[in-house]
């Protein structure tokens, strides 16, 4: 998390807000001293920097090209521009980096409602998210040969969109939410179809990665009390992963890493368990997490060209990295030895992250504006409820077969 560093600045953070947001900001703020960080220490999250990276999303989601479709053609009446094809979702280069560009407007609204940016994301969000385009998006989604489409990074991402709306108590929002409910459906029935035959998970740092992916579905689920689609997320996370054990993470990463595969199962499975129980799990499955102090044991990485769309992952690998140590961090009981190393390796990821964040480059200035949001103000650990032992979606890890 970026601290403000004066207690003015504080203050202007906590009471500038709308009184729902108050909650929030404060969870926030009392959080930071059990992982670490101190004003002297870390920079400030303030409209400022809420507006630089709002500007970001701004820039691009409503920029079609360049672009790169993920487009199934049946025919030549399929031959169209991005525009035409996804009328909501076509700028920022792709569709799944289009969908969090305007979660990341929503979730700027929601905690800085009186910045400047403030008109033009509500002008931006307006024109994009119509009942019109949405019902396209829902039948594009539904077209033939796009089972696959998006699934389960675009698709995950955009039940983020529709939960953040679902929060948000403005007129604005609750028309939005309305508008995107066919495709929502529409991304539920294709997840609560799919997961039950994926017989394997998919451990890759990219797109397709079934870790990351069920950590967005499960919070969006929990967030929204959809009970059936929690239970099929939490069981997915306990066939695929609780029987792990030493995950290699000195074989990461790999050239066009933007997620970690041992860290993103790690904080999948932080939502599953009990603390306790967890951080049993967690003992067995990174042992080479260090319990001293000052140990170096997980360093950020540098993207060697941030021009190149692949190679640019590796900055918001750093993003992604330190939002899943906090997380991992989050759920340990206070008298585990592995937090200080936990929050120390966060720190670090979070400084090289943000660092990287600059626009210079359209490769990586369309997306990674919504993983410095995601991480600044904590959704993944906002929205993760504590298990509840005495629930069938939270049971203890069942033995292999």
């Amino acid at each position: 998390m970026i601290y403000p560093k004066t207690p003015t600045v504080r203050a202007a953070l906590v009471f500038n807000v709308q009184p729902a947001m108050k909650k929030f900001v404060l969870s926030v703020l009392s959080f930071l001293p059990a992982i670490g960080f101190s004003a002297e220490e870390a920079p400030t999250f303030d409209a400022a920097a809420a507006e630089r990276f709002a500007k970001l999303a701004l820039a691009c989601v409503a920029k079609e090209y360049p672009n790169k479709i993920s487009h199934v053609l049946n025919s030549d009446a399929d031959v169209a521009p991005p525009r035409k094809l996804t009328p909501a979702f076509y700028g920022c280069y792709d569709w799944h980096s289009s969908v969090h560009g305007h979660w990341l407007l929503v979730r700027l609204l929601r905690t800085f409602p009186n910045a400047s940016f403030v008109k033009e994301a509500r002008d931006a969000l307006g024109k994009s998210l119509t009942a019109e385009n949405l019902k396209q998006e829902a039948a594009y989604i539904r077209g033939e040969g796009r089972v696959s489409f998006e699934r389960p990074y675009g698709l995950a991402w955009l039940l983020q969109l529709c939960a953040e709306l679902g929060e948000w108590d403005d007129d604005q929002a609750r028309e939005m939410s309305a508008n995107l409910r066919p495709l929502e459906d529409a991304a539920v029935e294709r997840l609560k179809t799919w997961l039950p035959k994926l017989s394997h998970p998919v451990r890759i740092g990219e797109h397709d990665q079934t870790a990351f992916g069920l950590g967005l579905i499960l919070d969006y689920a929990r967030a929204t009390e959809n009970d059936s689609l929690a239970r099929l997320a939490a069981d997915s996370a306990r066939k695929f992963f609780f029987s792990d054990k030493n995950c290699p993470l000195e074989y990461e990463p790999s050239g066009e890493d933007f997620l970690s595969p041992c860290l993103a199962e790690a904080d999948v499975v932080r939502r599953v368990l009990p603390p306790y129980e967890f951080g049993r799990w967690l003992k067995f499955f990174l042992p080479q997490i260090p319990t001293l102090k000052n140990v170096v044991w997980l360093k950020p990485v540098s993207s060697p060209d941030p021009s190149d769309p692949k190679l640019a992952h590796l900055d918001g690998l750093n993003l992604s990295r330190a939002w899943m140590l906090e997380g991992i961090a989050s759920v340990l009981l206070p008298s585990d030895s592995r937090r200080n190393a936990l929050s120390t390796a966060a720190d670090e990821h979070r400084r090289a992250g943000l660092a990287a964040v600059t626009g210079a480059h359209y490769e990586g200035g369309h997306w990674l504006g919504s993983f410095a949001v995601y991480l600044t103000t904590r959704r993944g650990i906002e929205k993760s409820q504590a298990p509840n032992p005495n629930n069938q979606t939270n049971s203890k890890p069942q033995p292999s077969k």
